[in-house]
């Protein structure tokens, strides 16, 4: 089980993969940063290099 820290505050998530700690991030994210998630600006090109920058940080966690 690994523990990370949200990539915009210091709330903690923990997941056995990758896909389970950014499921565990999701509630947190809706409630304490529903701007980034609302944001129209953010395109598919945004999640994705969210998804591969927090994948490697995960990786070497």
């Amino acid at each position: 089980m690994k523990t990370l820290t949200c990539d915009l505050c210091e709330h903690e998530a923990q997941g056995e993969t990758f896909e389970e700690w950014k499921n565990a991030l999701k509630p947190h994210y809706f409630e304490a940063h529903p701007e980034v998630m609302s944001d129209p600006s953010k395109t598919k090109e945004d999640m994705e290099k969210w998804m591969v920058e927090n994948k490697a940080r995960f990786d070497a966690a």
